[in-house]
């Protein structure tokens, strides 16, 4: 799965959503269920560190299996340190992908797919990180 590039974060004016305090299993809030918990900021929910966030969107199908679907867009942040078994964009000899990282037994890129292989990412490569995926936004309506 590749990625694109479709801008960076920055310092955006707050999109305050209601946010209703009673959760939904399955359906929508009862019409008697008035209240209002708070205004809920998509800005605060999916970005923590705004000046080092940026968006990109997945083209391919090699990140189903982690809810990632053509077309989504990535919430990525790059000030934090990747991890084993994070969503990362990287770099590998070149040419961006997104994929979960896996750090031991050995360095490698893992699809979440089935029907992909692995990158194994042996010693002196050239593996560059670009930040680690946040949250994926997408649409459950069909365009």
């Amino acid at each position: 799965m590749t990625v694109e590039n479709i801008g960076e974060s920055g310092e955006f004016k707050s999109l305050d959503i209601q946010l209703f305090s009673d959760a939904v299993p399955a359906g929508f809030p009862s019409p008697a269920t008035d209240y209002c918990e708070r205004k809920l900021d998509l800005n605060e929910l999916c970005i923590q560190h705004p000046a080092a966030t940026y968006f990109v969107r997945a083209q391919g199908d090699s990140m189903i299996e982690a809810g990632i679907f053509p077309g989504d867009v990535l919430v990525v942040d790059r000030s934090l340190s990747a991890s084993h078994g994070d969503i990362v964009i990287a770099s590998v000899n070149g040419e961006l992908t997104v994929k979960r990282l896996e750090t031991s037994p050995q360095m490698r890129l893992v699809p979440m797919n089935g029907l992909h292989e692995p990158i194994d990412i042996p010693e002196g490569a050239d593996l560059e990180v670009f930040g680690v995926a946040t949250t994926v936004i997408h649409s459950l309506r069909k365009s």
